[in-house]
């Protein structure tokens, strides 16, 4: 039954993002001038907890920070749009950082993430937080925080009748018996070929992972592929829905996560699952042209705008 099930519960970790831009990686001993530099608030679970909430979603998020200044960053970002955190504080371990390369002219990204006190979550932490996880319509998670307590969140909420969605990123390796936990398994492109074993060149090489991932025990695998917009393919069919631009790319960070949190936002509202990747794309696609990860997540009206212009 889904009786009282709302809006979007979602695991996983918050990181400062400190972005430097610039028109290429340095070299190791190497220094180099960069064009820019910017802070924000960022981490996959609570950047797609951001895009799910701005694009209308009732969104409960479950991490853990550390007692310090960006610590403090990650409860403003949250109340700010009306996130309900369940967060452990630790007094030993700090709150989370990433190190952002973006290039300046094309927007590609490269990203270096210390989990921080987010990396202690486990699956004691997860069971103090089930009856979150049972309240949720969907269920989101990734492999930012230990392996072990993404496994159990997603039980939890599979047990309970919640759609899973799991984003495999980063890539590395994950128990198999995850993916008969996973309604939805969203990996990108580099990451779908990191569990399948072969580069995802052409559309037909994404129905092969597609394909290869179902035969694991996923219900759908939702394969997102950058400008070429995503993938969503199950045994009933398989659905490529284009990218959507909304102008210029400027920075490619967070697009996944955009992705995610507005597909989770239009599946809780209940949206058919191939207008809800229609609808993660648009938030994708207003991000890029946006700096930063959070900061860049668009607000429902904008969505709305950009899905009726487009249509």
């Amino acid at each position: 039954m889904s009786g009282g099930r709302e809006g979007v519960c979602i695991l996983g970790i918050f990181v400062a993002d400190l972005a430097f831009m610039g028109d290429r990686m340095p070299k190791v001993g190497e220094t180099i001038a960069g064009s820019g530099f910017k802070m924000g608030p960022g981490g996959k679970g609570s950047n797609q907890s951001v895009a799910a909430a701005r694009a209308g979603a009732k969104v409960t998020f479950i991490t853990k920070i550390g007692r310090d200044t960006f610590g403090e960053i990650a409860q403003k970002t949250w109340a700010d749009v009306g996130i309900k955190a369940e967060i452990g504080i630790s007094e030993a371990d700090p709150t989370g950082a990433a190190f952002i390369y973006v290039n300046d002219k094309t927007g590609e990204n490269a990203i270096i993430v210390y989990p921080g006190a987010a990396g202690t979550l486990s699956p004691a932490d997860v069971e103090a937080h089930a009856a979150q996880i049972r309240g949720a319509k969907v269920f989101v998670t990734q492999l930012e925080q230990p392996v072990a307590a993404a496994q159990r969140a997603l039980a939890i909420a599979k047990a309970a009748g919640v759609t899973t969605v799991f984003n495999p990123a980063p890539a590395e390796a994950f128990p198999d018996a995850i993916y008969s936990l996973c309604d939805y398994i969203a990996p990108n492109e580099s990451e779908a070929a990191a569990i399948v074993g072969f580069p995802l060149e052409s559309m037909e090489d994404a129905r092969r992972a597609g394909d290869a991932i179902l035969t694991k025990g996923a219900g759908h695998a939702l394969i997102t592929l950058g400008e070429r917009g995503a993938l969503l393919h199950s045994k009933s069919g398989s659905v490529h829905v284009p990218a959507v631009s909304a102008g210029t790319v400027i920075d490619t960070a967070g697009a996944g996560d955009a992705f995610v949190g507005g597909f989770a936002a239009a599946i809780a509202g209940g949206v058919a699952p191939a207008e809800a990747v229609r609808f993660g794309c648009t938030v994708a696609g207003i991000s890029v042209t946006r700096r930063g990860t959070a900061p860049a997540m668009p607000s429902r009206a904008e969505i709305d705008a950009l899905l009726a212009k487009v249509a």
